[in-house]
C-alpha cells in the first residue's frame, strides 16, 4: 500500500495521470490550503465563497491534469499559477458587459406586480445589506437551482447553461449541433417553467 503523504508532489501527479483517484485526492486536499488563501480577499458579486473555492478547486485538478514534470517546472508552481487563472476567469467572466441584457431584458412572470418581473428578480438582488439578506437570498439561489433541476430537461439544462454563459443563439446551436429555432424554442420553454410556482 501506497504512502501518500509521503510522496512528492510530482509522484502524486504521476500517480494521478496513471487513474490513481486517491492520488489525486491526496494532493487536492494537499493544496486546498492554498486555494482557500488564494481566495481569502476576492469574490464574485451575487456569488458566495463556496463557488470561488469551487473555482479554484476546478483549477488545481486542470493543474494535476495538465502537469508534465519532464518540462522542468514545480508543482505547487504550476498549480499557483493555474488556481489563480481559473479564480481570474471567473471574476472577469461574472464582470463581463454582455452579461447586463441578460440582466435588463429578459422578462419572466414572477406572479407579482401585476404579472411583470425580470431577470434580476428571478435570479436575485446582487446588494447584501445584511445578514438577513444573505441568508433570504441563499435560500432563494437555492430555490432556483432546485427548480432549474427539477423542470428542466438535460438539453434545457444545456442550452441554459450556454446561454448564461454568454454564447449567442447561433453559437448555442452551433455547440449542440442544433438550429437557431430549437434554441430559441428551448429558451421559451425554460422561461416558462422557471416562471411557475
Amino acid at each position: 500500500m501506497l504512502d501518500y503523504d509521503k510522496m512528492t508532489d510530482e509522484e502524486l501527479v504521476m500517480a494521478a495521470h496513471g487513474n490513481d483517484h486517491t492520488a489525486e485526492e491526496a494532493l487536492l486536499q494537499r493544496y486546498s490550503r492554498l486555494v482557500r488563501k488564494e481566495i481569502r480577499f476576492l469574490f464574485i458579486v451575487g456569488a458566495d465563497s463556496d463557488d470561488l473555492l469551487q473555482e479554484g478547486m476546478i483549477g488545481l485538478v486542470k493543474a494535476i491534469r495538465d502537469f508534465r514534470p519532464d518540462n522542468g517546472a514545480v508543482f505547487s508552481t504550476f498549480a499557483t499559477i493555474c488556481v489563480r487563472r481559473q479564480i481570474r476567469t471567473a471574476i472577469t467572466a461574472s464582470n463581463r458587459q454582455k452579461h447586463i441584457p441578460l440582466n435588463s431584458y429578459v422578462s419572466f412572470y414572477s406572479g407579482e406586480d401585476d404579472g411583470e418581473g425580470d431577470l434580476s428578480n428571478v435570479l436575485g438582488d446582487s446588494e447584501m445589506d445584511n445578514p438577513e439578506n444573505i441568508i433570504l437570498a441563499e435560500e432563494k439561489r437555492k430555490e432556483r437551482y432546485k427548480a432549474i433541476e427539477d423542470k428542466l430537461s438535460s438539453f434545457e439544462k444545456k442550452v441554459l447553461g450556454l446561454y448564461l454563459k454568454g454564447l449567442s443563439y447561433s453559437d448555442i446551436a452551433q455547440e449542440i449541433n442544433k438550429n437557431v429555432k430549437s434554441v430559441n424554442n428551448a429558451l421559451t420553454r425554460i422561461r416558462i417553467k422557471l416562471s411557475e410556482k
